[in-house]
């Protein structure tokens, strides 16, 4: 955000834009005028896109709203200028198809015409000063509601996967069958539950195009989700299990059980024990970290004295925080035994560790 009036800096009159669009951002200025703040803003689109006229375009929506959006602007509602935006967005998806389909080439108007029937999907003309252009396709996946089948879910936003393919333009030499690039794409919040990071592509045979590839994709990704929700409760029984030997955690992940923290001592040393659950367990085993639970507890006229007695400090680091340990993966394991012996060897590594941390916090206290 910045203003337009170089005397008077806190007069915030226009703002820049990121608007997610193809899988990446499209940036748009959106300009007020300070002096007469009732008239419509001024959209300044990127300079890519010195041939984009929203309002010269066939519209996606009735003929009359998109003259109304201006006409009948009214600066006291929230929603005018979200709707504005919303409008040039939705010509934008236009713009941009029409900018493809007059590409000069062969492959890409057949790839074109096999999924531009495909809901959501989005395309982008990408030109580059020191390499051959791209077109660049966002293909939404997965006709299913991701967000219905995790119980408390807490997403806010429909969880969904895309599959971004990259298609070079008028490489006449390139085989008329080699493969796009390609490269699953999803909302951050669904790592917590399934990471498309992790996802071996299915190969591209010789000969296929877009249209053949997808359906094994989207089965193949099916399968994968589905599994990736079952294995909430495989991590909810090992956490359960955890609580047999650890005692009751006092945090833990309710939803998707990847995080799990215990309080254990050994003797009068007491320490925090945080698993890190990743979500292919038990293919993969946690992490764990210990954490003194040692805290700083100085009276108030120790503070104004600057006396800090050595008792009050143990096991803090130089930055003040709580000594953590190394995550740890290198105890006893294996995806085939049941959760109680997965527990019970967990304790009996612990309690061999627990020396070895407790040396560690002794010796990396601070005493101010």
């Amino acid at each position: 955000m910045w203003s337009s009036d170089k005397y008077n800096f806190g007069l915030i009159d226009r703002f820049t834009l990121l608007i997610p669009y193809c899988l990446d951002f499209i940036k748009w200025d959106i300009i007020f005028d300070a002096e007469s703040p009732t008239t419509v803003p001024d959209i300044i689109f990127g300079p890519e896109d010195e041939h984009f006229h929203p309002f010269h375009m066939s519209s996606s929506v009735e003929p009359n709203t998109n003259s109304s959006l201006l006409s009948d602007w009214n600066y006291k509602d929230p929603a005018r200028l979200l709707n504005l935006i919303q409008f040039l967005r939705d010509q934008y998806v236009l713009y941009q198809g029409k900018r493809v389909g007059e590409v000069d080439d062969d492959r890409l108007k057949f790839e074109v015409s096999t999924i531009v029937s495909r809901e959501g999907l989005e395309m982008h003309m990408c030109s580059f000063a020191d390499k051959s252009e791209e077109v660049k396709f966002a293909v939404p996946l997965l006709d299913m509601n991701i967000n219905k089948m995790v119980s408390g879910c807490p997403w806010k936003q429909l969880q969904k996967i895309y599959l971004q393919v990259v298609y070079p333009v008028g490489r006449k030499y390139m085989s008329a069958s080699s493969a796009p690039r390609l490269k699953l794409v999803s909302n951050y919040e669904l790592k917590a539950l399934y990471s498309v990071d992790d996802v071996k592509l299915p190969p591209w045979l010789d000969g296929m195009c877009l249209a053949e590839y997808l359906p094994n994709l989207e089965e193949y990704l099916e399968k994968q989700v589905r599994e990736a929700v079952s294995l909430i409760d495989v991590r909810r029984h090992f956490i359960e299990a955890l609580a047999g030997p650890l005692g009751r955690p006092i945090e833990a992940d309710p939803v998707f059980c990847r995080k799990a923290t215990f309080l254990s001592a050994s003797g009068v040393f007491a320490f925090l024990v945080h698993f890190l659950i990743p979500s292919q367990f038990p293919k993969q085993q946690p992490a764990i970290m210990l954490q003194s639970s040692q805290f700083c507890s100085i009276p108030p006229y120790t503070l104004l004295l600057g006396s800090y007695p050595p008792s009050y400090w143990e096991h803090f680091n130089s930055q003040m925080a709580p000594i953590k340990s190394r995550p740890m993966s290198d105890y006893p394991w294996s995806p085939r035994w049941e959760p109680s012996l997965m527990a019970e060897r967990i304790f009996e590594f612990l309690a061999d560790e627990a020396s070895t941390f407790k040396r560690q916090c002794n010796e990396g206290q601070v005493q101010l």
